[in-house]
C-alpha cells in the first residue's frame, strides 16, 4: 500500500475559544501543518505579520479585531496581501458572506467545521500559495538580473531603481490602472536586461560608439525581450523592454514604430529614461541639471521624438516636486571626477 507524503506549511488559527483552536489545531496538525494560534485578532496580526504563514484561518466574531478587519488588514499590505484568508464562522447570512468577500476573504468555513471540508480546503490554498510564492521568485531573480547588468557599469549604478520608482510615480500621476503601474516599476528594473548580451568593450566605451557599436547596443531592446518573453508575469513589461527606444517620428528603434503604434507605457519609460540618463554623469558629458533635462525633453518633443501630451504631464508631474523627493530617498548618479564643469 503507498502512503500519502503529509502535507507541509504554516497556517495561524485565530479564535477567541481556546477549545475551537484546540480542534482546529488537532486536526491541522496530523496533516503535517504547524499551526501558531492566536486568541484575538490583533495577536493573529502580529503573528501573520512576525511569521510569514501559508494561510490563516480565523473566526470572525473576537475581540480587539474581528475576522473581517484582520482580513482587510492583511490584504491592504503588500507583505501579506497574498497569504489566503478563510474565515470561519457560525453566521450564515448573505451579507456576512459579502462582507468577508469585500474584506478579501478566499475562502469560507462554517461551524461545525467538517473534518474533511478543512482538509481539502486548506490543502488547496496551501497549494495555491506554493505556486505564488514560486512566481514571486521568478520574478525576484529576473529583477536581480536587471540590477546586475547595471552593476556592470559604474555610471548607471541606480539607474535601474530610479527608473523604477520614477516611472511609477509618473504611472499614478497618469491615473494608470494598478496593473500598469506595476509594469512600470518592473520595467525601470527590467528596461536595459537586454544588455547582458553587450561586450564590455562596447558598454563601457568612454567615448562616442562607431555605428557597429551602435548597432549591436540597440540589439540590447530585442534580447531584453527575449529573456522576458518566458515569464507570464512580464507580459506588460515586455513592450516597455522592447520599445523603450522607439520615437513618435519612427526614427527610434528597435521597429521603427511610429505614432500610436507605440505603447503608452513603452512612451512614458523612454520619457523617464532620457530624463534619467541626461541628470547623469557619462564618461563623455557633463549632467544635466534638472531643468536642463526637462527643457531637452521639451525640445524633443517639438522635434516629433517624443509625445507631446506625456512631455507636457511629465513637465508638470516634475514642478509637482515629486520627482525630487524620490531623489533625496533614491540612489545618486556617481560623479565623474573627469567631466570638465
Amino acid at each position: 500500500m503507498r502512503m500519502g507524503s503529509k502535507a507541509t506549511g504554516t497556517i495561524v488559527v485565530a479564535d477567541d475559544v481556546q477549545a475551537n483552536v484546540d480542534l482546529l489545531t488537532g486536526l491541522l496538525t496530523r496533516e503535517g501543518y504547524a499551526v501558531l494560534p492566536a486568541l484575538d485578532g490583533a495577536a493573529a496580526l502580529e503573528l501573520v505579520q512576525r511569521e510569514s504563514p501559508d494561510l490563516v484561518l480565523s473566526d470572525v466574531l473576537m475581540p480587539k479585531l474581528s475576522g473581517f478587519d484582520l482580513c482587510r488588514r492583511l490584504k491592504e499590505e503588500r507583505a501579506t496581501r497574498l497569504i489566503p484568508v478563510v474565515l470561519v464562522t457560525a453566521l450564515g447570512e448573505r451579507e456576512d458572506r459579502i462582507e468577508g468577500i469585500n474584506a478579501g476573504a478566499d475562502d469560507f468555513l462554517t461551524k461545525p467545521v467538517n473534518a474533511h471540508e478543512l482538509k481539502a480546503r486548506v490543502r488547496s490554498l496551501v497549494r495555491l500559495k506554493r505556486f505564488t510564492d514560486d512566481l514571486d521568485s521568478a520574478e525576484s531573480v529576473i529583477l536581480s538580473l536587471g540590477l546586475t547588468v547595471e552593476a556592470r557599469d559604474r555610471y548607471t549604478v541606480g539607474h535601474c531603481e530610479r527608473m523604477a520608482a520614477y516611472a511609477a510615480a509618473f504611472g499614478v500621476h497618469l491615473d494608470l490602472p494598478d496593473e500598469e503601474v506595476a509594469a512600470l516599476h518592473r520595467g525601470g528594473f527590467l528596461h536595459d536586461v537586454g544588455k547582458v548580451g553587450v561586450p564590455d568593450a562596447i558598454l563601457l566605451k568612454a567615448g562616442p560608439l562607431t555605428p557597429d557599436e551602435s548597432e549591436v547596443m540597440k540589439r540590447h531592446t530585442v534580447t531584453g525581450d527575449a529573456v522576458c518573453g518566458t515569464f507570464r508575469l512580464l507580459r506588460l513589461v515586455r513592450p516597455i523592454v522592447r520599445h523603450h527606444h522607439e520615437r513618435l517620428d519612427g526614427s527610434g528603434y528597435p521597429d521603427g514604430l511610429r505614432g500610436d503604434r507605440i505603447p503608452q507605457l513603452a512612451h512614458i519609460m523612454g520619457i523617464v529614461d532620457v530624463y534619467d540618463a541626461l541628470t547623469t554623469d557619462r564618461p563623455y558629458r557633463r549632467r544635466l541639471t534638472p531643468e536642463e533635462a526637462c527643457a531637452e525633453l521639451q525640445r524633443e518633443a517639438d522635434r516629433g521624438w517624443r509625445h507631446p501630451d506625456l512631455v507636457r504631464e511629465f513637465l508638470t508631474f516634475w514642478r509637482g516636486g515629486r520627482m525630487a523627493k524620490l531623489a533625496d530617498v533614491l540612489p545618486g548618479p556617481v560623479p565623474f571626477a573627469g567631466v570638465r564643469r
